[in-house]
């Protein structure tokens, strides 16, 4: 009976998300969207979450100018799928209209390189990777197994042999990308106008102003101030009311 509940009560929560964002989508279509946004929203408060769901509130959000919800939501869908030129594009147009110009100290080297590989695909879709990798394995095996002849014998060795390195290299992706993503802690600026301190005090000195939409990193966290690093290395603290984490 409990499992008949709870199948029950699952389904539901289930077609009522469905039916928030379709009628989300109808009401971006109709050019409503702030009704459009309280709909998307209410799929958000139901526990559903996609890379298209946050995709279309970040497009709602731009469309009323709303700087930094539509930053936010776009890097949020783009975590759930990186490699999305869609998310990409909108998440650039959306950033243009923040004030704050803040430029990246760029990264080289090896880790560099590995950090662009692994950041293509979320960690979940790595995962996929590597199961999908695993069955080839096995298909593999058992055509090694069973192959009446050394020659096909040999064939199913060499691709076993491809396969596990690939299994090697996309499970070694997937953790390290999990280990990134929980390492780094982001965050984006609602505050409309906030100034960072060189201390977790009100009373400190101001180090700079951010505006609304700014993405930050979260370095530490002390009461009700966080301290924050840019993406040019610059570093304060920042009241923890004033930001947004995407994690």
């Amino acid at each position: 009976m409990n499992k008949f509940i709870y199948i029950t009560l699952l389904l539901f929560q289930v077609s009522f998300a469905q039916n928030a964002f379709e009628q989300g989508n109808q009401f971006y279509q109709k050019e409503q969207f702030q009704e459009a946004i309280n709909s998307y929203e209410n799929v958000l408060a139901s526990g559903k979450q996609s890379a298209e769901l946050y995709f279309n509130l970040g497009n709602s959000y731009y469309k009323l100018h709303k700087v930094a919800p539509a930053i936010y939501n776009f890097e949020k869908a783009l975590q759930l799928n990186p490699s999305d030129s869609d998310i990409q594009t909108n998440l650039e147009f959306a950033r243009k209209m923040a004030i704050d110009e803040i430029k990246e100290t760029p990264k080289v080297g090896f880790g560099k390189l590995i950090q662009d590989f692994t950041s293509s695909y979320h960690f979940d879709t790595w995962a996929w990777i590597s199961v999908l990798f695993a069955f080839l394995f096995l298909g593999f095996f058992a055509g090694y197994y069973y192959s009446p002849t050394a020659f096909k014998k040999r064939i199913f060795f060499t691709l076993m042999c491809f396969v596990l390195v690939g299994i090697i290299i996309s499970f070694s992706s997937g953790m390290f990308e999990k280990n990134r993503i929980n390492s780094e802690k982001p965050a984006i600026v609602f505050a409309e106008k906030v100034e960072v301190k060189s201390e977790p005090k009100a009373t400190s000195q101001n180090a700079f102003v951010l505006h609304e939409g700014t993405k930050v990193f979260i370095l530490e966290s002390i009461a009700n101030w966080k301290k924050i690093q840019l993406s040019d290395e610059t570093t304060g603290w920042i009241d923890s009311e004033s930001i947004k984490e995407l994690n």
